[in-house]
């Protein structure tokens, strides 16, 4: 395998430059290109995860817990889904989304009722102040996305999103 030369960036090595110029220099043999995406990439998301949580708490909401009032708010009236479509739209486990129901119902935010169909169905169920809590976050969330996003053009957004979704497609096409 020939491995891949640097970058030809003019601005100052990241710390990932400089793990891969130290890689470069121990086993020249190696191509380590892929450090540069997948570096960045966990950094990315850690300061991504970072910024959004900061929208979430001042809204009193954990990520997770900003999920399932979306995911409600997602699901149009009367803002309510059952524990089992729930828990499939916010990909969690049935115990963590329990949790967090649980932190949620305490709050005032979601009730759990009976399902009027089917009295073996709970129904989780966005209450009118978790409804006007979620629509509060959710632009504030929205907000900070797009500030987020203002580093890059509109058509590097762009293209970047088209990326994004072929790799996803490629290693999970389930998703």
């Amino acid at each position: 395998m020939t491995p891949t030369p640097p970058p030809s960036d003019d601005a100052a090595p990241d710390r990932v430059a400089r793990i891969q110029a130290e890689w470069r220099r121990e086993r020249p043999e190696l191509d380590v290109a892929p450090q540069g995406i997948f570096g960045r990439l966990a950094r990315l998301a850690d300061a991504i995860d970072d910024e959004l949580e900061r929208v979430f708490r001042q809204f009193g909401l954990t990520t997770g817990e900003f999920d399932v009032l979306a995911t409600l708010r997602r699901a149009g009236d009367p803002f309510e889904r059952t524990p089992g479509a729930l828990a499939d739209s916010t990909m969690v486990t049935a115990g963590g989304l329990t949790k967090r129901v649980d932190r949620l119902e305490a709050a005032g935010l979601v009730t759990r009722r009976v399902s009027p169909d089917d009295g073996r169905v709970r129904v989780i169920a966005l209450t009118s102040a978790g409804r006007e809590l979620v629509d509060r976050a959710f632009e504030a969330h929205l907000a900070n996305e797009h500030a987020l996003l203002s580093a890059l053009p509109v058509p590097d957004r762009e293209h970047l999103e088209r990326l994004l979704r072929q790799w996803l497609k490629a290693l999970r096409p389930e998703l």
